[in-house]
Formats: C-alpha cells, sequence, structure tokens
C-alpha cells in the first residue's frame, strides 16, 4: 500500500516515512505511527503522521 489514502493508516501500523529533509534524496525512516496529521481523506505526496519517537514526515510505504 501506497501511504496516500488516510483510511489506509492508523495508530500502530509499521510504515516508512520520508522526512522533510530526506524529500530530495527519498531516502526513508522506518517506526510505528503515533498520530496522523494529516485531514484530508487523500494526500498525492502521502499522508503527513508523527512517529512514536517523534519524527514527523509522510508515507512512503506501509510496512505491516
Amino acid at each position: 500500500m501506497s501511504g496516500k489514502n488516510r483510511s489506509e493508516i492508523h495508530e500502530g501500523l509499521e510504515v516508512a516515512i520520508i522526512l522533510k529533509k530526506d524529500q530530495r534524496t527519498g531516502v526513508t525512516t522506518k517506526g510505528t505511527v503515533k498520530d496522523i496529521l494529516t485531514n484530508s481523506s487523500f494526500h498525492p505526496h502521502g499522508i503527513k503522521v508523527r512517529l512514536a519517537d517523534g519524527q514527523v514526515g509522510r508515507v512512503a510505504e506501509i510496512l505491516k
């Protein structure tokens, strides 16, 4: 799953996100979703989330 639809994402889900500083390179960071920050049901660049460790980025891939 791509992570562009809010309905696919929930707390506790393992995801790979792209941090703001990594947008040019596309380097992903893995973690567990703590909060969903995007209010709309779809975002073309990925739904913005906060991971359990506090990092914020857009979901690039849903791992589990």
